[in-house]
């Protein structure tokens, strides 16, 4: 058996107890004169979960500050023991964490936390996106108006949106600074834009018929069609706004002619 193939069977026996106390060490698992290989491996074990729930805890600092640090640890350890990672990179881990809180008993008294941990995810992931320039303001100057409507735009790898029942936004931003939370006065629902424009993630909310009109875009949609899908949504959908705010957000990097 070649050495890749013996360090792939060893890891195989290693790791899950790893994440599930309930796996005793491997039985051919040794340590120094002495010293005791069950305890040394639960050891281990503590650390890999500890760093799991700490890595949680970066990722959704906001549902951290809602949830208060012990009630987040708890709901983390749940998550760390049927979820285990399977990236190296521990930014990566936890991209189904919103929708274990779904489902987590006793988190349904906050039945938006979900979707805020959803914007928090996707802050997240256009942080990490790769650079290219935004589409500049100017760009649309020179279309020929009668070639507007079948215009298609080349998305920028940070822009993200979420969409919610509840008003995730105000929550998200409210519980991303160290200062006071103000009472939320508002349940209307709100759909988040999630951008980075130059080197600052920006979390805004979507006016009505603009999460529709965007995700139709971003999809590959032709202007005219996003435009008629806002527009079935919602008859108050504000085109002239929409295409305004999406610009200077930085949502596409390019923009091309329809066939």
């Amino acid at each position: 058996m070649t050495p890749e193939n013996l360090s792939r069977q060893y890891a195989t026996a290693f790791a899950p107890g790893l994440i599930d106390p309930a796996i005793a060490a491997p039985e051919d698992l040794v340590a120094a004169s002495g010293k005791r290989v069950a305890k040394r491996y639960n050891v281990y074990r503590n650390n890999v979960t500890v760093s799991l729930i700490d890595a949680l805890a970066a990722i959704y600092p906001a549902i951290q500050r809602i949830t208060g640090v012990e009630f987040f640890r708890a709901m983390a350890r749940f998550h760390v023991r049927a979820t285990p990672p399977v990236s190296p990179l521990l930014f990566e881990y936890g991209r189904d964490f919103p929708t274990f809180i779904e489902s987590y008993e006793y988190a349904r008294e906050m039945p938006w936390l979900a979707d805020t941990a959803r914007i928090e995810r996707a802050w997240l992931d256009a942080y990490h996106a790769a650079d290219l320039p935004v589409l500049a303001t100017e760009a649309l100057g020179d279309i020929e108006p009668a070639s507007l409507a079948g215009l298609r735009f080349r998305p920028h790898p940070a822009a993200r949106i979420v969409r919610s029942i509840y008003p995730a936004v105000a929550i998200f931003v409210m519980n991303r600074t160290d200062g006071p939370v103000s009472p939320l006065r508002s349940n209307e629902p709100e759909d988040a834009l999630v951008t980075r424009p130059e080197q600052d993630v920006i979390v805004s909310r979507l006016p009505a018929g603009g999460a529709t009109f965007l995700i139709a875009l971003l999809a590959g949609a032709s202007l005219g069609e996003a435009v008629a899908a806002a527009f079935e949504e919602t008859s108050s959908f504000d085109l002239q706004a929409n295409m305004a705010g999406m610009i200077s957000a930085g949502v596409f990097s390019a923009i091309q002619h329809g066939d």
